[in-house]
Order: structure tokens, then C-alpha cells, then sequence
């Protein structure tokens, strides 16, 4: 049985340390690979429990340190400190003074900095810094078969490092000739420094996860209740409550647990699951969600959810996974990086033979160019491109209650052409009303009690629905209730009149138009009939509206019957009607609508669950079935369909952001790489633009937080 695996590794800071762990789990046949530099998490799936310790070790052997499940209470701290420190900045503060020294020796002609002694003194440290932050990284890597941005840095920086010894010792009287002293300490400098903005970066990009986190509650005022019913509150940590524990929440208070309310009213702050400002009135038998804040009132919650199951808990997995994934330009990025060290190591190589042998070059000056090649042709921003932009833009979806379940769900929504959507509970509230009784030979009142009192032994919506609205009614007297299947219910009345309330099967009389909800019969003669509404959603005909206007077609795909499907797409302006379709007709159709135009669909119930799957695109709203939101690809957490078209517009600049963050990934490098090879770049100046590249790409990803999406 297929397990996935997730384990936080301490040192993935960087796009670059992000794609090293991806390719060595690749390479070991592993599936679902997910490896975020931003949450510093790796996930993968696995049948074979017994090669997972092997497969840590094999991570630990990179350079990294994965965090064991035997460590994790542990050092549960430790992580977080770790999450907001950086390990590059100490080395960085470290290494900056000695080679502000060296290069200080370019501008000024104080004869001390000018002495071969002294700039060896002073790249030394730097070097020992280099090779102990670089060199075994570098060298794992290598022994593992899988060259990285480490490789370059070390060798560019030991060539000049080297090669100015060796000046030093054979030509001690021409040694200035042969110092490149301050190019092997700026490579090291330059490179940790791009590190350490890219760590940063990259950390502010997944600020969404960190602002979800710190939404969870800790603490709990739980409710004991003795034999005689007298309460008892004590104050406990959530990780010690039980499904079914009962807990106080007073004004301010953040809700600990997903609940129900057993007692009491108040005004809960939603605005972290729904984006809405509005506090929503709350009371008792209400559900409420884990983290919310109580505005006002006071509450008794029994608990449904805790700890993992709850739905703030689901929310952050949900979009750590998604950030981990990977779209299909990011696959072809990475292979292409797989190859690339390689391919820079040859052309460094040919750059050194060329100038020297073929342009008589002096070799210093060859040397340079090579080295420049070697540091310029940086892959991290490659890594970097997708995860930079995915993260921006799913966590503003996070925070307007949106939740994108992955890269290939991004990339899906710049194909979407035509939006597809159940009826019931989608376009609709769900909630059932009584739009208009007509009788015959029978006064309403007669009618209306008949009706309730067949309808009180029955559970269907509609039942309910009906009962709700007639709560003032007074119930018929009737024996012997019961229900025929797929007809209705059935009953006597006191003088022995049959009593039938349901469907247009039982009509046997001509005349009768059977195009009505429900039908009342007495001893087989229609006595009148209900029709119901069932009320469309505030915000639908707006969200339609602005489908159309950003170029979206719109079907409506129902179960129900095709008159009420109509006057629902009239009203609304819905494009095209498809009616009385059964689950497995629903994704008959969506495949038919797939092989004309890239399609989404939005639903919620479990009849949707197949046509959800289906589609490009599956949308549900977050009232849905366990089914249908499992099956689609983006849940709008609010239960309202006014955020669809800002999933849509942010999925499309999120899938625009990757694009631009890629092509100026790869045109940096292929501008570059040449002039290095040309020898119009120093490698001190290749370290310090390779260092900035980076912050460009998060930078521009940075940008999705303020974008107007909806265009």
C-alpha cells in the first residue's frame, strides 16, 4: 500500500537545495516527489517502509539534516527557531570584512593591502569558510551523481585560489602578476550572499503557511461536567482534547476545536476561512471552525474535530502540497537543469582551452574567463522560478479563502474557456421553499394541514423544507402513514379517505399538468399541488456576468428537471442548458464538452464527485460532501461564488508570473554565459549579478500580492 511521507530537512533554503533532494528521490524511483525550499519540508510515496530510513540517510548524505519522527516533539522548537534564523548569515558576516579588504586593495595603494602575504592571510579564512559551506556540498553531490550550483562556486573559487598560490611560490618577485586573491574570496562572499537573499526571499514568499500556522489555537477553556450536571472549567492545551470534550468560548477568544455550539449565541470573526470582513452570527447547532475569533457572545462548543482533522489543519496541508508541486513548465525546467552543470563545467573548460591555445590568450586572463563561466551560469534561479510564484500566489488564494490544490491546477486555469455548473446548492442555496400551493374543491388550510401531517413522517429535504415554512400549521389527523417507493407518502383520515402526497406517477385523471414539485391526491382525485424554489445565490448572477465578460462560456449540467433548469439559466444569463442528467450522464457530458474546449466544473454534492474528477478543472465550494470537495481541484472556502473569478484571474497571473520567472531565469543564463566566455565579465562581477537574479525573480513573484487578478 502506497504511503506519503513527509519530513522537514533542515538546509533546504534555496530553489538550488530544493532540486538536489527532488532529483536524489527521483533517482531512487521514489513517486509524488515534492521538495519546498519555502516550508523546508520533502514529501514522497512509498510502498516499501523498510528503505525510508535509507532514504533519509541518503538525504542526511547530501548535506542536509532531515528531522526524524523521534525528534520532532523534541525539537519541535528548534524547527521554528530554525524557520526564522539563517545559517548563511553568520558565514556571510564572517567572510564580508576579508574581502572588503581585498577588493579595497583595487582602489587604494596602501602598500600592506598590496602585499601577496597579506591578501593570502586574508583569503585563507574566507577559503577554509568556502570550502567548509560549499566544498562538502559539492563533494556529495558529486558522489551521489548529482552536480550542483556548489560544484561551479567551489571550483571557480579553488582555480583562483589555487592558481594564486602557485603565483605566489614560483614567481615571488612578479607575484602581483599572478594574485587573484580577492576573485577567490568575492566568489565565495558574492555566492553566500545570493544565498542568504534568496533564503530570505523565499522565506517571505511562504508567509501565507507561517500566518496560517500561527492562526492555530493553543490553548482551551475545557468544560468538565460532573453526575449531578454542575460544569467545571479548567484551563488545558488543545493537544489534550477528545472528540466530543466540551469547551467555553468567551468574547476575544479564539475557537480551539471544530465544533458545534451546545449552548449560547455570538458573532464570529470567519474572515481567515472566508475572506469576509463581516462578523457572521452564530448559535446553537451552528458549526464552527477551529481558529475563528469570537467577537461577541459566549460560547459552549463540543468538539468534532481536533488536532490534524480540523479544517484549518486541512487548509495548511492542502496548500504545503500545493506548493511543493510542481506544473509541467517547472518538470521541463528542472530536466533541463539536470543537465546543466554538466554542460557548464564542458563550455568553462572549452572557454579556457579556446582563449588560451586558439586566441594565445594569456593564461591568467584565460583562467579568468573560464572562472567567470563558472560562477555567472547560476541554475538556482531556474529552481526558483516556480516555487517563488506559486507561493505568492497560492497564499493570497489562502487568505481570500481559496484553496488551489497544486502546480497542475495553476497551469489548468490559463486553458479555461467554458465554466460548467450543478444547479442544486451551487447556483442555489439549497434551502427549499414553497413558491405557490394551488388547490382543487379543497381550502387551503384543509390542504396545507393534510400535507404536514404526511410530511412529518418523512426525512427528505423537501419534508423538511415544507415543515420549516408551515411551522404554524396544524397537523391533520391521519393513520396509518407510510411511504411507497418512488411514489410518496400515504395515509387515512378519519372517515377512511385515502390520503396520497408526492409524485405525478399517482395522477390517473386527464387534465392534470404534471409539471409541479408535489401533488396531493384524495382516493386517487388530485386535490392540488405545491411548487418550490429553491433560492439562487445572492452573488450568482454577478459572478456569471463577469464570466462572460472576461470570455468564459457557461453550461448549466442538473439532475433536475428542464423547465426549472431554464428559468434558473434565464435568470442568471447562463449560456447553455443540460437537464435531468443522473451522475454518470453528468461526466459523460463533461468529457463530450472536454473534447470541444477546455472545461471546469463547480459543484458540491456527491452526484458531482465523478464530473469534478473529470473535468480540467474541478471546483467546490467548501459547504460541499467530504466527496466533492476530495475530488476537486479548488475548493472556494467561503461557500460563495463570488471568489470564482478571482481563482480564475489569479490562477492565470500565477501561471503568467511562472512564465515570465522562467524566461528571464533562462535568458540570463544564455545571455551571460557567452560574455563570460568572451571576457567581458570578472567573476567577481559574474558572483555579484548571479546574486541578484534571484532576488528579481522573487521580487517579480512578490508582485501577485498586489496585482488587480480579476483582469
Amino acid at each position: 500500500m502506497d504511503k506519503t511521507m513527509t519530513y522537514k530537512v533542515e538546509g533546504m533554503t534555496c530553489g538550488n537545495c530544493a532540486l538536489t533532494i527532488s532529483r536524489f528521490l527521483e533517482n531512487k524511483g521514489l513517486k509524488g516527489v515534492a521538495a519546498n525550499a519555502g516550508t523546508g519540508e520533502v514529501t514522497f510515496t512509498t510502498t516499501d517502509d523498510t528503505t525510508v530510513n535509507d532514504i533519509l540517510s541518503g538525504i542526511d548524505k547530501l548535506g542536509y539534516k532531515v528531522i526524524r519522527e523521534e525528534e520532532h516533539d523534541h525539537g519541535h522548537a528548534g524547527h521554528a527557531h530554525h524557520s526564522h534564523s539563517s545559517s548563511i548569515l553568520p558565514l556571510l558576516l564572517a567572510t564580508a570584512p576579508f574581502t572588503l579588504l581585498l577588493l579595497l586593495h583595487m582602489f587604494v595603494s596602501w602598500p600592506f593591502l598590496h602585499n601577496p602575504y597579506v591578501q593570502l592571510a586574508l583569503a585563507t579564512p574566507v577559503f577554509g569558510i568556502g570550502v567548509y559551506y560549499f566544498g562538502r556540498s559539492a563533494y556529495r553531490s558529486l558522489s551521489n551523481g548529482i552536480p550542483n550550483m556548489d560544484v561551479l562556486v567551489m571550483i571557480g573559487s579553488a582555480a583562483a585560489y589555487i592558481y594564486s598560490i602557485i603565483g605566489l611560490v614560483q614567481y615571488t618577485d612578479q607575484a602581483h602578476h599572478y594574485m587573484f586573491f580577492e576573485t577567490a574570496a568575492s566568489i565565495i562572499t558574492l555566492v553566500l550572499l545570493g544565498n542568504y537573499l534568496e533564503e530570505f526571499s523565499v522565506r517571505s514568499t511562504s508567509s501565507a503557511i507561517e500566518a496560517l500556522v500561527k492562526l492555530q489555537p493553543h490553548k482551551a477553556k475545557l468544560v468538565m461536567v460532573d453526575s449531578l450536571g454542575k460544569e467545571t472549567m479548567i484551563e488545558t492545551e488543545t493537544r489534550y482534547l477528545r472528540l466530543g470534550d466540551l469547551v467555553q468560548v468567551n468574547t476575544g477568544d479564539q475557537v480551539p476545536v471544530d465544533g458545534e455550539i451546545m449552548r449560547g449565541a455570538g458573532a464570529l470573526d470567519e474572515s481567515m476561512m472566508t475572506g469576509e470582513s463581516l462578523p457572521a452570527d452564530k448559535t446553537t447547532g451552528d458549526k464552527v471552525v477551529g481558529g475563528t475569533i469570537l467577537h461577541q457572545g459566549n460560547l459552549l462548543v463540543k468538539a468534532t474535530a481536533i488536532g490534524e482533522n480540523t479544517v484549518l489543519a486541512n487548509i495548511i496541508h492542502l496548500v504545503k502540497s500545493a506548493q511543493g508541486s510542481k506544473p509541467p513548465m517547472q518538470k521541463l525546467a528542472d530536466k533541463i537543469s539536470a543537465i546543466f552543470v554538466p554542460t557548464v563545467l564542458v563550455i568553462a573548460v572549452l572557454t579556457l582551452a579556446l582563449s588560451y591555445w586558439a586566441f594565445n590568450i594569456p593564461f591568467e586572463n584565460a583562467m579568468m574567463r573560464s572562472i567567470a563561466v563558472l560562477v555567472i551560469a547560476c541554475p538556482c534561479a531556474m529552481g526558483l522560478a516556480t516555487p517563488a510564484a506559486v507561493m505568492v500566489g497560492l497564499g493570497r488564494a489562502a487568505r481570500n479563502g481559496i484553496l488551489i490544490k497544486g502546480g497542475e491546477a495553476l497551469e489548468a486555469f490559463k486553458d479555461i474557456k467554458q465554466i460548467v455548473f450543478d444547479k442544486t446548492g451551487t447556483l442555489t442555496t439549497g434551502k427549499i421553499e414553497v413558491r405557490d400551493v394551488h388547490t382543487i374543491n379543497l381550502d387551503e388550510t384543509t390542504f396545507k394541514s393534510v400535507v404536514k401531517s404526511l410530511e412529518l413522517h418523512s426525512s427528505h429535504p423537501i419534508a423538511q423544507s415544507i415543515l420549516r415554512n408551515w411551522q404554524s400549521v396544524q397537523e391533520a389527523k391521519l393513520t396509518g402513514r407510510y411511504e411507497v417507493k418512488g411514489y410518496g407518502l400515504q395515509g387515512k383520515d378519519a372517515e377512511g379517505h385515502t390520503w396520497q402526497l408526492g409524485s405525478n406517477k399517482w395522477i390517473t385523471e386527464s387534465g392534470i399538468d404534471p409539471q409541479h414539485d408535489i401533488f396531493l391526491f384524495k382516493n386517487g382525485i388530485c386535490q392540488g399541488w405545491i411548487d418550490l424554489r429553491d433560492e439562487l445565490r445572492p452573488e450568482a448572477k454577478a459572478v456569471i456576468g463577469t464570466l462572460h465578460e472576461i470570455g468564459i462560456k457557461t453550461v448549466l449540467l442538473s439532475g433536475d428537471r428542464l423547465e426549472k433548469c431554464e428559468a434558473v439559466a434565464h435568470e442568471l444569463g447562463i449560456d447553455e442548458v443540460y437537464a435531468g442528467f443522473l451522475p454518470e450522464q453528468k461526466m459523460q457530458k463533461i468529457d463530450e464538452l472536454l473534447q470541444k474546449t477546455p472545461t471546469a466544473m463547480v459543484g458540491d454534492g456527491i452526484n458531482d464527485a465523478p464530473a469534478l474528477a473529470k473535468a480540467r478543472l474541478g471546483i467546490s465550494l467548501s459547504d460541499a460532501t467530504q466527496v466533492a470537495m476530495q475530488s476537486a481541484d479548488v475548493v472556494l472556502m467561503n461557500n460563495n461564488l463570488s471568489k470564482l473569478p478571482m481563482a480564475l484571474g489569479l490562477g492565470k497571473h500565477t501561471y503568467a508570473t511562472i512564465k515570465q520567472n522562467l524566461f528571464w531565469a533562462f535568458f540570463y543564463n544564455v545571455c551571460a554565459i557567452p560574455v563570460a566566455a568572451m571576457g567581458m565579465l570578472t567573476p567577481t562581477w559574474g558572483a555579484g549579478i548571479m546574486a541578484l537574479s534571484d532576488v528579481v525573480l522573487v521580487i517579480n513573484s512578490l508582485r501577485l500580492n498586489v496585482k488587480n487578478v480579476n483582469r
